[in-house]
């Protein structure tokens, strides 16, 4: 079992005195029984919502399923073709690359799609860390060693992956950066300052959803914990809620980035993990369900 790390963002300069940053716990341990449901059938109240696109939360809620933690479904986000999808392939084709950089699960999926259609040329690729890795296993067994994963950074950011990123002496080193089109420049910029050259394809963008059901929307606010794995997710959710309900939910974020995020857009009790993964991101929700029922016991002490 990994060691409890316990970690705390410093928010940006602001006018405003909200609270600081809840504590965000990150033990490795075993997982919860789930039902994901956007209906009201199961019996069990909901303790955790999660909010990936339809498809897409399985994993997570499999992972807590052996935990006996009831789930409930409710994308806030769905993905959509970017402005430059269409010429990834053909640029896949044309041009060698010392690197290709993808930093999502998504990114990683739409580049194999356009890495298939152009012949699946070699191709050396670095992640951000162990979740988007993950979409390259399989291909990666099957491809007769034409796509390798050959970089990782110490932590899953994209600024430590741009600091990082293995550079050979003083050539000229080239990079392509299939992206969403809403990611920041950090990368880019990062890489571009330590002599890359950076060419950046905005292949995919998310937006919200477009109906959302009030009676799903209600039994979300009651349920202790909203997962979120992406700052566009944070903002969907935030745009659902009044003032008051913000401060309701915890909210447990996959990595530092989509924390930061939270807490920008006034959400307060936010947890999440040091290292973006799967089983950080269960952790930091294990660990506000406990504070959670923590909090609930003692209630129930001071109740009369």
């Amino acid at each position: 079992m990994a060691h409890l790390s316990l970690s705390s963002l410093s928010p940006p300069p602001s006018s405003s005195s909200s609270p600081p940053l809840r504590l965000h716990g990150r033990i490795f341990s075993p997982f919860c029984r789930v039902q994901v449901s956007s209906s009201s059938t199961s019996y069990l109240q909901p303790k955790v919502v999660v909010t990936r696109e339809h498809g897409k939360n399985g994993k997570l809620i499999n992972v807590l399923a052996e935990h006996g933690i009831n789930c409930l479904e409710f994308p806030l986000i769905q993905h959509t073709k970017g402005p430059d999808l269409d010429r990834l392939s053909s640029v896949l084709s044309d041009t060698a690359f010392d690197w290709i950089i993808i930093t999502s699960p998504e990114a990683g999926l739409v580049f194999l799609e356009a890495w298939k259609a152009a012949g699946a040329p070699c191709v050396k690729v670095g992640v951000v860390g162990s979740g988007t890795q993950s979409v390259f296993e399989e291909v990666m067994q099957s491809s007769k060693q034409s796509l390798r994963v050959a970089f990782a950074p110490s932590k899953a950011t994209g600024k430590v992956l741009a600091s990082e990123l293995p550079k050979d002496g003083n050539r000229k080193c080239t990079v392509l950066y299939p992206a969403s089109a809403k990611a920041s420049g950090e990368i880019e910029e990062g890489l571009s300052s330590r002599g890359f050259e950076v060419t950046r394809l905005n292949t995919y963008t998310t937006v919200p959803v477009n109906d959302v059901d009030e009676m799903v929307f209600k039994q979300a606010l009651s349920a202790p914990v909203v997962a979120v794995a992406s700052p566009s997710a944070v903002r969907a959710w935030v745009n659902l809620l009044s003032e008051s309900e913000r401060c309701g939910n915890a909210v447990a974020c996959i990595g530092e980035t989509t924390a930061l995020a939270a807490k920008r857009s006034g959400l307060r009790n936010v947890y999440y993990p040091t290292n973006p993964s799967l089983e950080g991101w269960v952790d930091s929700i294990l660990e506000a369900l406990r504070v959670h029922d923590r909090f609930q016991k003692i209630n129930q002490v001071v109740s009369p």
